[in-house]
């Protein structure tokens, strides 16, 4: 795989079981080259912007870093999955967003979740309040695999109880065969549509199709299906640290309440 070259090789083939879910096989996907930055030769400057001379020329109060990480807040979601005993697999995840009711996340290559996911595609994205940041740094060194894949953290160990590991309780789904956790504020019932590798392979790119969402009454406003934003917190993971939001700062031109 190249995102710098002509193309590429995702995998497009559909599962039997679930024609919707596509795993195996390759199609090969035009890019058209990209001028990135490690590209030009070193000491080599950017080419000057087309905008009629608006852009500044001063040295800019910006220092050029190099984060390790790139975590700079997202929602933690716990995912639900199950296992090929019929059990139930928990995996806290620091990269999920979604767009209409489709949510997007980034998992580890070779983590059991994605083992998973590629055999059973359904799942649970459990949102946690920011109180219950505790419970999922109990998982984050847990791992379903048996034994532990080699590319797992220094401390990780296999745990087939991750509920009882994190000291939650399952709660029945509606719609998809993985439990909810009974605890958090927000479920979101779903399936995986697709699962593609990143540009380095050292990823899996997940699409996510929403079934059903639940949430706590206490967070949705009256008999509507919105989420009272007054009252209901995600926790955030930035940059390794554990937030849940500050107040309020504006509100959005389509915000419906």
């Amino acid at each position: 795989m190249s995102v710098c070259g002509t193309a590429y090789s995702v995998p497009r083939t559909r599962c039997a079981l679930w024609p919707w879910v596509r795993t195996s096989a390759a199609v090969t996907v035009p890019l058209r080259k990209l001028p990135y930055p490690h590209d030009r030769s070193p000491g080599a400057e950017a080419s000057a912007p087309h905008d009629g001379g608006m852009t500044s020329t001063r040295p800019a109060p910006h220092r050029v870093i190099t984060p390790s990480i790139l975590y700079f807040g997202t929602p933690v979601v716990v995912l639900s999955t199950l296992n090929a005993d019929g059990s139930a697999n928990l995996a806290p995840v620091s990269s999920a967003w979604a767009l209409a009711d489709v949510f997007v996340l980034g998992l580890g290559a070779d983590g059991h979740t994605v083992r998973n996911l590629r055999a059973r595609p359904e799942l649970v994205l459990n949102f946690p309040a920011p109180h219950q940041w505790p419970q999922v740094e109990a998982l984050a060194l847990l791992t379903g695999a048996d034994p532990v894949p080699p590319g797992k953290p220094a401390g990780c160990r296999y745990e087939p109880d991750k509920f009882g590991a994190a000291g939650w309780r399952p709660l029945r789904s509606e719609l998809v065969g993985p439990p909810r956790v009974l605890e958090c504020p927000v479920h979101v019932e779903g399936f995986a549509t697709d699962l593609r590798p990143d540009a380095t392979g050292q990823f899996v790119v997940v699409e996510a199709r929403t079934l059903r969402v639940h949430a706590d009454p206490a967070i949705v406003v009256g008999d509507t299906s919105h989420i009272d934003t007054a009252a209901w917190s995600p926790l955030v993971y930035n940059f390794r640290h554990y937030f849940g939001l500050g107040p309020r700062l504006g509100k959005a031109k389509r915000a419906e309440n």
